[in-house]
């Protein structure tokens, strides 16, 4: 089992930034995507973005706003959130999985392996 662990969360004022980390424990080959998730109190987990083949792939009311990236080794995620507004406010969740070319990488109950996740909270 790779441990995932997430860092970088904190508070922020609307209009600013913050930046997600994820370091994965181990180079394992079990996985080709990496993902980030988040959740906010009473509603269900969404994807935000992930890393698949090189390839970003972002929820729609991340575009523009987010940028996701890895390190080298692909050991370590990356979150770049710009532009944060109050509703990005939640828990944030680094996961890997290893999916299929035509699987939906957005889809959190396709990922089998989660971090703890790290807090985001906007204030307007």
């Amino acid at each position: 089992q790779v441990l995932l662990e997430e860092s970088g969360g904190g508070a922020a004022q609307a209009g600013g930034s913050l930046t997600l980390s994820c370091e994965a424990s181990t180079r394992r080959f079990t996985r080709n995507t990496m993902g980030w998730f988040r959740q906010a109190p009473g509603k269900e987990r969404e994807a935000v973005a992930a890393i698949y083949a090189d390839e970003d792939i972002y929820n729609e009311f991340a575009k523009g706003r987010v940028t996701i990236s890895q390190n080298g080794a692909k050991t370590s995620v990356y979150l770049q959130m710009n532009s944060l507004k109050p509703e990005d406010s939640g828990m944030y969740y680094c996961a890997t999985a290893y999916l299929g070319p035509k699987q939906d990488k957005l889809l959190p109950q396709l990922y089998n392996n989660w971090g703890r996740g790290t807090q985001v909270t906007v204030s307007s």
